[in-house]
């Protein structure tokens, strides 16, 4: 009896650690290309090393390139190994900077140790095209090992839609979706007039049409999966009540392939993603196509933003020129943000936090707060705009109102001047603040060194 119990207690103490760490199958015919740039194992601390699977993963539309991918899923402690198998290392950069993440060399390998769960940039000499992506998520806490009453179920393998070349999956409502570890589903999910989704798993969407498509909608929850290359949006919302996304990890390299869209959107929370996208990362705008209404209660928080083209935060743009008087995108938190890339050469889209009104729009009480921003290859730190683009608006917006810049930093030099400007003197720029603005280790004063024009009113620098 007595050494049952102790077998009962080694089996309780151990298994929970185990536990702790979790890998991906990493010998299934994913239909996913591997990448040999580097190879990536991770532990408990003093364990055995753990190999992964290196996805290969295209990136920065301008010149397609391939770079790597892993994933594990972490609740306490890990130690990392990355091998770079060609060539020799002189610099190492792990990003967000702001992680303060430490590491050691050996010859070709780097060793370093996460002590939560949070995802990273890896680049070597310099090479943020061929870069390593580590997400190191937290521990699922709901998995599924086949389909049920309200579960559609996808296992580990390569799945398509059963009606091609329509190549999407409709979800209804009070369904929750699960993408198994080493699920890799060939298709958009569309979310049509439901209510009550969940997307939850660690699974990937590859090359879909578009990656989750939610509208007419009402409380739809996605979390944990990750999109690859999609032909247009990762996640688009069109008029849609109640949307959370948590945990998601996007790449893209394709035009329109932006990161997160939301049209006629409300009661939105997107919080703790990373997207590498080329065009906008996140974008919030009103009225376009079949999508009617404002753009209200938006939080994004708690992410990192890779915009190898287009901007990493676009507000304001698409509204109802003809509706009276006009949509109203407002009600915006934007905080705990890293930017790692903006990099755009067409003038008038650029922007790091850009606020572009346009098409009778009016932009109102939005806070950006705790923001880093890393590198501007192209264009500008602030836009803040009322715009006539023909080939979008059909009338200017009607105004930018109460927009509050707080705790922003920026390290770096050959960007266009920030913005600030009005329509005219009825579109008007007005109620702006920026506090605590620190650009290359100084203090912003005032804004000087601005574009502005005298459609401007009240712009205060704390």
């Amino acid at each position: 009896m007595r050494k049952i119990l102790i077998l009962l207690l080694t089996l309780y103490a151990v298994s929970p650690l185990q536990a702790q760490l979790k890998t991906y199958p990493n010998t299934l015919n994913t239909g996913m290309k591997h990448n040999d740039d580097y190879t990536v194992c991770v532990r408990m601390p003093g364990g055995e090393w753990q190999d992964l699977f290196e996805y290969n993963v295209q990136v920065d539309m301008d010149n397609v390139r391939n770079a790597s991918m892993v994933q594990f899923d972490m609740g306490s402690p890990v130690e990392v190994m990355v091998k770079k198998n060609n060539g020799t290392i002189y610099d190492v950069a792990i990003r967000p900077l702001a992680k303060g993440i430490k590491h050691i060399v050996n010859r070709n390998v780097i060793t370093f140790t996460l002590d939560k769960p949070q995802y990273l940039s890896i680049e070597f000499n310099g090479d943020r095209l061929h870069n390593l992506h580590l997400f190191a998520n937290p521990l699922e806490t709901e998995t599924y090992t086949q389909a049920a009453k309200g579960v559609m179920y996808f296992g580990p393998g390569v799945h398509r839609p059963k009606d091609l070349p329509n190549n999407q999956i409709q979800v209804s409502s009070n369904t929750t979706v699960y993408l198994a570890p080493g699920a890799v589903l060939k298709a958009k999910l569309l979310v049509d007039k439901a209510e009550n989704v969940r997307i939850i798993g660690r699974g990937i969407l590859d090359h879909p049409v578009r990656g989750i498509e939610v509208t007419y909608s009402k409380n739809v929850w996605i979390d944990g999966i990750t999109v690859v290359n999609p032909d247009h949006y990762t996640v688009f919302g069109g008029e849609t009540d109640g949307l959370t996304v948590k945990n998601l990890k996007s790449f893209s390299c394709k035009g329109w392939s932006d990161g997160i869209d939301l049209m006629s959107c409300r009661n939105v929370m997107i919080d703790n993603v990373f997207m590498r996208n080329s065009d906008d990362c996140i974008a919030l705008y009103a009225h376009r196509w079949n999508f009617w209404g404002d753009t209200q209660h938006v939080v994004l928080q708690n992410a990192i933003l890779w915009a190898d083209i287009a901007h990493p935060i676009n507000i304001g743009g698409h509204g109802n020129s003809e509706g009276q008087p006009g949509d109203r995108v407002g009600n915006i938190t934007v905080r705990n943000v890293d930017i790692l890339e903006h990099d755009e050469d067409d003038i008038p889209y650029q922007g790091c936090m850009a606020i572009d009104a346009g098409d009778k729009n009016l932009v109102h009480d939005v806070l950006f707060e705790d923001i880093r921003v890393e590198s501007i290859q192209e264009g500008r730190l602030f836009h803040i705009n009322v715009r006539f683009n023909a080939k979008y608006d059909k009338e200017p917006g009607r105004g930018v109102e109460n927009i509050t810049f707080r705790n922003i930093s920026y390290d770096g030099v050959g960007e266009k001047p920030s913005l600030i400007k009005g329509y005219d003197a009825t579109r008007s720029v007005k109620n702006v603040t920026f506090e605590n603005i620190i650009i290359n280790g100084q203090k912003m004063k005032d804004s000087k060194g601005f574009q502005t024009n005298e459609f401007i009113e009240d712009i205060k620098v704390k």
